[in-house]
């Protein structure tokens, strides 16, 4: 008797215009993907090679993501400082961030910006290394997948920074008002009114940033960075296996983006409710 209601409440799931057939679709694609990978000899050799570089590019994506994100925070409060100088800075690093591509950007920071700063501050500890008291500090010291995050941090912080100050901005003034007439300081006002109530805002649009920087780190694959992208290349260069290793490539960075995706959506209802 109990099988009854599971069944009708089974074919009423199934028939509901909002039952996410997609997704049925792709679980089903991933896993015939991975039954083939595992059946072929030359496709678990390609994976097991790839495998490698799947660390790097999750080390690359969580370091530039925690790093855009708090850089990301810090311009948008900035930018609704109530003072003229940094609020301007703040929209000023934005539009010239935003404006230059993310490919431009890295090669700027890896070939260009890096090299300056550091004879930049090799310049200004001068007295402290003729006094022995410092090294000189090389370019080569900055290792090219350092640059690559570095790249990718400034060039999300911009647009992570606007997701952060549009959800600032949604919190209700009167709440924000009844704050400050309660007393509170105003760390105490963003940390206990307003981030609470913007978090539900600003959540969907950055697990878009996250996917968006989990392709995008295969950017760093033109350094020479040993992440999935980089592996596959020489690999596919070596073997001649270019439809083989690039299908595996694509199914890494599919189950590493829709997997990252459904979390951010599973995350986002809870917080709803």
């Amino acid at each position: 008797m109990s099988r009854i209601p599971f069944r009708r409440r089974l074919r009423a799931r199934l028939a509901a215009p909002d039952f996410p057939w997609w997704l049925v679709a792709l679980a089903v694609l991933a896993l015939a993907s991975a039954l083939v990978i595992a059946a072929e000899a030359g496709l678990r050799q390609t994976l097991t090679v790839l495998a490698t570089g799947l660390l790097t590019t999750v080390e690359v994506t969580a370091l530039a993501f925690a790093g855009a994100l708090g850089l990301g925070f810090l311009v948008a409060l900035a930018g609704r400082s109530r003072r003229r100088l940094p609020r301007n800075l703040a929209r000023l690093y934005v539009e010239i961030v935003r404006g230059v591509p993310v490919l431009v950007l890295l090669f700027w920071i890896a070939f260009a910006g890096v090299p300056g700063t550091v004879a930049a501050w090799n310049w200004l500890v001068t007295p402290l290394r003729e006094a022995g008291l410092l090294s000189e500090l090389l370019v080569r010291d900055v290792s090219l997948l350092m640059r690559g995050v570095l790249a990718l941090v400034i060039a999300y912080s911009a647009f992570i920074a606007e997701i952060i100050r549009a959800g600032l901005e949604s919190v209700p003034k009167g709440q924000i008002e009844a704050a400050e007439a309660l007393g509170l300081s105003p760390f105490q006002r963003l940390r206990l009114v307003i981030l609470p109530q913007a978090i539900r805002t600003v959540l969907p649009p950055l697990g878009n940033d996250l996917v968006a920087m989990v392709k995008d780190s295969s950017l760093v694959s033109v350094l020479g960075v040993a992440d999935i992208t980089q592996m596959g290349k020489v690999y596919a260069s070596g073997s001649f296996r270019f439809f083989e290793t690039y299908s595996v490539v694509a199914y890494l960075y599919l189950l590493m983006t829709v997997s990252l995706s459904l979390a951010a959506r599973a995350l986002e209802r809870r917080l709803r409710r």
